[in-house]
């Protein structure tokens, strides 16, 4: 089984939502956990809009990189630009790649589920074709 390691600054919106696409999309085959420079607590927007195509995400709990730093991955991908700046080296991992989303936490309030909605969509997309493709599935 593959293992990824998803980081975001602070581990409440789209490394979440990442985690949950791969470990639905891939159950079995790909194990993937998220972590953050810093922790804080997972979005309800964001189990709102994954919950709305069938993913629970509800148990998720916002994670630092410190319990991470030991444990092999085959890869670990960065989906905002302020944690690809901050990540540690993971000597451990075969790979690391940035694959940048957007920030969500300064949209205005009207457009927020429709913003978080598209990222959902957005991270999807990427887990079913690009990512498929790196990790040879």
């Amino acid at each position: 089984m593959r293992k990824v390691l998803v980081i975001c600054t602070h581990n409440s919106t789209r490394s979440q939502m990442a985690e949950g696409l791969i470990n639905y999309i891939y159950s079995g085959r790909v194990e993937a956990k998220s972590a953050g420079t810093e922790a804080t607590k997972v979005s309800p927007l964001a189990i709102q809009v994954m919950g709305d195509i069938g993913i629970d995400i509800s148990g998720h709990h916002s994670k630092t990189l410190d319990q991470f730093i030991e444990e092999d991955f085959d890869l670990v991908i960065t989906v905002c630009d302020s944690a690809n700046e901050t990540c540690p080296v993971f000597p451990s991992a075969s790979r690391k790649i940035h694959k940048g989303f957007e920030d969500l936490n300064n949209a205005p309030e009207d457009e927020k589920y429709t913003r978080f909605a598209k990222v959902r969509n957005e991270i999807r997309e990427w887990v079913e074709g690009e990512l498929r493709q790196l990790l040879e599935l």
